[in-house]
């Protein structure tokens, strides 16, 4: 039977996937800390989950490479999954190349059935009432200049998310979607902030925490009754 505090966090070597994973583990959760790239960050973000007493473990995939995904997870029984792992290759559309569109679809889009598809059906079996969050985008929502393959991706995501919601629903597994606004990540380093923050109501820009304080919300048992829901967290901003 699975340990009903385990949660596996895509993308939790940094950003908004550490602080979720972070906030997790705060809050009782043990966390499967996901990265591609960057071990050294993945390692400090275990170090710091296990200094508040919870279990971590460090997994190493590619999200867009099937067989690595279904290599590494097929053993894996978890209650709680966050899809944060994503990326982003800007660019206008008539000079947008396909290596661009398709890296950003086959991550962000294609990497949701990648790692959800070992996953789930071991929860339905083991009768687990679990949890599973993903990430979208305000850009999914209301479009973006220059973000015509990431918000396609994010949109989708958002199509896939309500669609395994009505599949799952009957056997107690919720299924959520997160739609950031402009957050404090290294992420947006590139973005003219100044220019971005007249857009926003709040003029400020959002805190990971904040993502990461309504991911551990869903996660919880008083969430037990949401399902197939978009909740942005954006300061007001539609772009």
């Amino acid at each position: 039977m699975v340990d009903n505090k385990k949660i596996l966090v895509t993308g939790s070597s940094r950003g908004i996937g550490r602080e979720i994973a972070l906030y997790l583990a705060k809050n009782g959760f043990d966390i499967d800390v996901h990265y591609v790239g960057n071990q050294a960050k993945a390692e400090e973000t275990v170090k710091e989950i296990k200094s508040f007493g919870r279990n971590a473990e460090i997994l190493k995939f590619d999200i867009k490479n099937r067989e690595e995904c279904a290599s590494v997870l097929s053993e894996k029984l978890y209650y709680g999954i966050v899809l944060n792992a994503g990326i982003a290759k800007d660019n206008v559309f008539p000079v947008l190349e396909g290596d661009e569109w398709d890296e950003v679809i086959d991550t962000n889009l294609t990497g949701f059935y990648n790692v959800l598809k070992p996953l789930v059906m071991p929860m339905i079996s083991n009768r687990i009432k679990g949890r599973i969050i993903t990430m979208s985008s305000v850009a999914a929502l209301s479009g973006n200049r220059g973000q015509v393959n990431y918000s396609a991706s994010k949109a989708g995501i958002i199509g896939a998310t309500k669609s395994l919601a009505l599949e799952l629903a009957k056997r107690g597994i919720t299924v959520n979607c997160v739609a950031p606004g402009v957050i404090d990540t290294d992420m947006i380093k590139d973005v003219p902030l100044d220019e971005v923050k007249k857009l926003i109501p709040m003029k400020r820009l959002g805190q990971a925490r904040e993502v990461a304080s309504l991911v551990n919300y869903l996660m919880s048992e008083d969430a037990s009754y949401i399902t197939g829901q978009v909740i942005s967290v954006n300061g007001g901003l539609y772009l």
